[in-house]
C-alpha cells in the first residue's frame, strides 16, 4: 500500500517515463504530478486527460458484453498512442465510488509498453487514497 507521491516515485522509475499524474476524472484535478507534463501545464494535462477517461468510464459501448448494469468501472485502462508517445490511463478501483486514475506518459521509444501497462496495474492495486 503506497501514498499518491509513492505510487508516482515508483511509476517515474519506469524505463521511459516522462511523466505521471494521478487525477480526478470528475473534477478534472490532477492529485498530483511527477515529471515532465505533455504540453507543459499539468493542470491543463490533467483536465484534458480526465475528459478521455470520463468517455471511457461513462460509454455504454465500453460496458462488459452482455452486462450494461454490471457494478464496478466497465474498462480497466486506455491506451492513447501518438507517433512519439504511450499515454497509459489506468482506473484506480476502491470500495468508496472512486473517479480516480494514473496517467503514465511515456516515450514510444524508450517505453515497455507491456511493462508500464502490468506496473500500472500493480501501483493503481496498492494505492491507497486519503
Amino acid at each position: 500500500m503506497s501514498g499518491i507521491d509513492a505510487c508516482l516515485v515508483e511509476a517515474m522509475e519506469l524505463p521511459g517515463a516522462r511523466g505521471a499524474a494521478v487525477v480526478d476524472w470528475t473534477s478534472g484535478l490532477a492529485l498530483g504530478t511527477a515529471g515532465s507534463t505533455p504540453g507543459g501545464d499539468p493542470e491543463t494535462a490533467a483536465a484534458e486527460s480526465a475528459e478521455l477517461a470520463r468517455m471511457a468510464a461513462e460509454h455504454i459501448t465500453f460496458a462488459p458484453a452482455g452486462h450494461p448494469e454490471s457494478k464496478g468501472l466497465p474498462v480497466e485502462d486506455v491506451i492513447l498512442t501518438t507517433r512519439t508517445d504511450y499515454h497509459l490511463l489506468r482506473y484506480v478501483e476502491t470500495s468508496f465510488d472512486s473517479s480516480v486514475f494514473l496517467h503514465l506518459w511515456l516515450d514510444r521509444e524508450q517505453g515497455n509498453l507491456a511493462l508500464a501497462r502490468l506496473r500500472l496495474a500493480d501501483l493503481a492495486e496498492r494505492l491507497v487514497l486519503g
